[in-house]
């Protein structure tokens, strides 16, 4: 066979395979612009196109993109569906699968507020999930349900308290273990360090209110210190200024105060011979 048949030959197969290739590239471009310029129905017709060539990994990205953009017109069933369709797919971008798997813990969950609660087995299943972005964002959705729902989150949630360094993950989930059960926040605690002399870190604030010549207090109230913490934090500048007049640094006075132990630090006697303590252990 002569070198100008073969080359013939080669062209013939070459060049429909480089025409498909255009075709594909501009189908992708023409999807993502659509979908960056916030038209959601026209982008997820140009993903879905790409996602019909069933050919590598741009179309298998494109069922992450068809949800995408169901999620991003409000569709939340549809959306939650067509995600399960990508994962289904096995695809082997690990980012766009977190993120795939965070969606539909997100949508199931606004869906079970809705009323539509066969949807909530979603993000309880997604607690299990080996990613531990996944987990952890699924617990902070589930305990978004309440108690009686978000009672599945508070293992994971502990989690987070034990192994973190991320201090913004960490004090999201101490909101949420203390809207689930004020009591597991102390739980989760780290045990306090023995020996060395060490103080021990205080869990709770205690206030107590006693009448006059009275034993048992009037009023009882148990504070757990990351609330009071996360309070505190809060203050408003006005009120920070206000402490500073009056002698306390706030940005430390907390911290310090925290690590002082068992202790009583204050009593206020009233005119009437009331009583007030307020300490932390």
């Amino acid at each position: 066979m002569s070198r100008r048949v073969v080359a013939l030959v080669l062209a013939a197969l070459v060049a429909p395979t480089a025409a498909l290739a255009q075709a594909d590239a501009e189908k992708l471009r023409e999807a993502k612009e659509l979908f960056f310029d916030r038209h959601y129905a026209e982008s997820r017709d140009a993903w879905q196109s790409v996602a019909a060539s069933g050919r590598g990994a741009d179309a298998q990205a494109a069922l992450y993109w068809v949800a995408r953009c169901s999620e991003s017109l409000g569709e939340s069933e549809r959306a939650l569906g067509e995600y399960a369709a990508y994962l289904a797919a096995r695809p082997s971008d690990r980012t766009l699968v977190e993120e795939a798997k965070t969606s539909r813990v997100a949508l199931a969950v606004k869906l079970a507020k809705a009323g539509k609660k066969q949807h909530v087995g979603v993000a309880l299943d997604a607690l299990g999930d080996p990613s531990s972005v996944v987990r952890y964002f699924a617990a902070l959705q589930v305990a978004s349900l309440g108690p009686d729902a978000g009672k599945a989150a508070l293992p994971i949630l502990k989690e987070i308290l034990a192994r973190e360094k991320d201090q913004d993950l960490v004090e999201r989930a101490k909101l949420a273990l203390l809207r689930l059960d004020r009591n597991a926040l102390a739980e989760a605690a780290p045990a306090p360090p023995r020996g060395h002399g060490r103080a021990r870190t205080a869990g709770w604030v205690r206030v107590r209110i006693y009448d006059k010549g009275v034993a048992r207090p009037k009023v009882s109230i148990n504070v757990p210190v990351a609330l009071a913490d996360l309070v505190f934090k809060s203050l408003p500048d006005d009120a920070i200024e206000d402490l500073k007049r009056e002698g306390y640094d706030a940005r430390t006075f907390w911290e310090a105060l925290k690590k002082t132990g068992p202790a009583d630090i204050l009593t206020i006697e009233g005119e009437d011979g009331e009583r007030i303590q307020v300490w932390i252990e």
